[in-house]
């Protein structure tokens, strides 16, 4: 009997609107574990209400979305509840939260806040960032602390919407260094967006083209053998999710 693939997320006849105007309408579309996708798309291709959609942010309006094989859960108000093992760099408490951009690392990272802090926060002109309120900062700032703090954060899965349209040519490249290196060491599940695909071309395996809320074409990216030899993934990839699983079962009991 043939073997069922295992799938991050799977969206069958995916439906967003916002009461008459269509924003998204997806047939189908899969997201295999440890792989990194690129969804390209100019503004109002729909790509934003996609990655708000599978993080759980947002309800689709018909169809299924499905993570781990599971449907999201919702609270007794309705209200989604995310999973702990996805981060999404665009998450909306990163742009409405009162506390200052310290406070809000210590909550989420705990004893780790000092080494963000002295790695990110000690100099050059994010040094000030640090003790500013989240909800005064710019959106390019916004942007740039949503990736550290996706970096830091070690998810099973990344989802970062804008890839690098704040980003100078140094910044986006070390960036995009972290990224890959967590997808190679980690085995980590990556989606990210972008306008063009003159950065996820460069690193993405799969480029998901989105015009109109519609899938327009699927094609290949940066082959997976040169960023690891294929029996390497499957190793890697199999031991990390297992690791992961340990780490957050605790997490998932509670929810």
């Amino acid at each position: 009997m043939a073997q069922t693939k295992r799938l991050i997320f799977k969206v069958n006849n995916l439906e967003k609107s916002y009461g008459s105007y269509s924003v998204l309408k997806i047939g189908k579309l899969e997201i295999h574990p440890g792989t990194i996708y690129g969804i390209v798309g100019t503004v109002g291709s729909g790509k934003s209400a996609l990655l708000n959609i599978l993080a759980g942010i947002e309800k689709e309006s018909s169809g299924t979305v499905l993570y781990d094989d599971e449907p999201y859960q919702s609270n007794w108000l309705g209200k989604i509840l995310p999973h702990v093992e996805i981060f999404y760099s665009n998450n909306p408490e990163l742009e409405s939260s009162s506390q200052t951009v310290a406070g809000y690392v210590a909550e989420k990272f705990g004893k780790k806040k000092n080494v963000i802090e002295n790695r990110y926060f000690n100099e050059g002109s994010f040094r000030n960032l640090w003790s500013r309120k989240m909800k005064l900062i710019s959106q390019g700032e916004r942007h740039w602390l949503g990736m550290i703090l996706a970096c830091e954060a070690d998810p099973r899965v990344l989802l970062v919407d804008d890839y690098g349209i704040y980003f100078n040519a140094n910044m986006e490249k070390d960036f995009r260094n972290q990224l890959t290196k967590m997808n190679r060491t980690l085995g980590t599940t990556l989606v990210l967006s972008s306008p063009t695909d003159v950065h996820l071309k460069k690193f993405a395996s799969v480029l998901i083209y989105l015009d109109n809320g519609r899938i327009s074409k699927i094609r290949p990216g940066l082959s997976r053998s040169s960023q690891r030899s294929p029996s390497r993934y499957k190793k890697d990839n199999k031991n990390n999710h297992g690791n992961r699983n340990s780490r957050n079962q605790n997490s998932k009991n509670k929810r």
